[in-house]
């Protein structure tokens, strides 16, 4: 509860809904997941999770309360033995889900009052969702420790750590590169949604300065739903070395990760980052924002810049220049990747825990 639901097409919650889904279902329980009407669609089901399709206001600042608010009501029937509630923006709902005697989890994400994005208004619901979370959930689900170590010491909780997964299909490449124009490993390649917190002007702005070496293309993957002043701006980046292709899913993505140069993660806030874990796993040579978040999942396997002038464009142009940095860098990431975030072991926690708040 909480995300747009499946089949997976809008950013990390979906993802995350399909991949822990299907391998509960896997394991022999019967899975629900609340999806909103509009976008995806896709019938009663999808790959065997049942489908639950509500409504929503489409509104930055309603879509997402709206449609959890619906689904804890029409959850009050449905007998389920526990919740998962993604997102600390829902939390409002967990004292009526406690209320029925439903056992709630809840996977508060990262701090996502800090988001740039919000107001007065939307921070200090943020505030109170880490509250309600850490007063009425019967679990507490941080996905990085840094984000588990916050709670702990602002509301007093002991989180349970379980991290995002990442793990990548032995699959053919789809026909994206050609569409676009680019060839494998002659492209760097960025994904987010395009939000302030996510610096994807940032990213342009670093790649146009001049630089002491040729950058090859940089695809920009990604759009923005609620932040059409910066699209308007990034777009007017647009041309045949800044490729815009909008939001991609499924095998596109997947072959634009696995066939990247150089992968850039950019995001200043939150807790784990999906596509940084994907980046890794597709066995990406990764360089990310210097947060903590970001060291946690990455070690020592991923470079680091920061949001000031030539610390990207420095970085790039070092990897550009030495392969075996560039290869050495790859296959560490994805052995971590493997080793640190593999699906199924994130499924093994989420099941214990299902168990143990039940």
């Amino acid at each position: 509860m909480g995300t747009r639901g499946v089949p997976p097409r809008y950013g990390g919650f979906e993802t995350f809904a399909a991949e822990l889904g299907t391998r509960l279902l896997a394991r022999g329980h019967e899975v629900w997941v609340y999806c909103r009407a509009q976008g995806a669609g896709g019938g009663a089901q999808w790959n065997g999770l049942h489908r639950l399709e509500l409504p929503a206001i489409h509104h930055k600042y309603f879509e997402t309360v709206s449609h959890t608010f619906l689904s804890s009501i029409d959850a009050l029937r449905r007998g389920f033995d526990a919740v998962l509630l993604c997102n600390a923006a829902n939390a409002f709902v967990l004292p009526l889900l406690r209320a029925a005697r439903i056992p709630v989890a809840i996977n508060v994400d990262g701090i996502e009052r800090r988001r740039r994005k919000w107001n007065a208004l939307g921070r200090a619901v943020y505030l109170l969702g880490e509250t309600f979370s850490a007063e009425f959930a019967n679990a507490v689900v941080a996905d990085a420790e840094v984000i588990a170590e916050y709670y702990r010491e602002r509301h007093g909780i002991e989180p349970v750590v379980i991290p995002y997964g990442s793990e990548f299909p032995n699959e053919a490449d789809s026909d994206v590169l050609a569409r676009l124009g680019i060839e494998p490993r002659h492209y760097i390649l960025y994904v987010s949604r395009f939000e302030p917190e996510n610096n994807p002007l940032e990213v342009v702005q670093s790649y146009l300065r001049p630089a002491p070496c040729a950058l090859p293309p940089l695809v920009m993957l990604g759009d923005a739903p609620y932040a059409q002043d910066l699209r308007t701006k990034l777009l007017t980046h647009k041309s045949s070395k800044i490729l815009f292709p909008g939001a991609l899913y499924g095998a596109d993505y997947r072959t634009l990760q696995r066939n990247a140069l150089i992968y850039i993660q950019a995001t200043e806030v939150g807790g784990t980052h999906p596509a940084l874990i994907e980046a890794m796993g597709s066995g990406g040579a990764v360089v990310a924002l210097d947060t903590p978040e970001n060291r946690e999942v990455g070690g020592g396997t991923i470079g680091y810049f920061r949001l000031r002038p030539d610390s990207l464009s420095g970085i790039l142009c070092e990897w550009l220049a030495d392969a075996g940095l560039r290869e050495a860098m790859r296959e560490g990431a994805r052995r971590r990747a493997r080793e640190e975030y593999g699906w199924e072991s994130v499924t093994e926690r989420y099941q214990q825990l299902f168990e143990k708040i039940v």
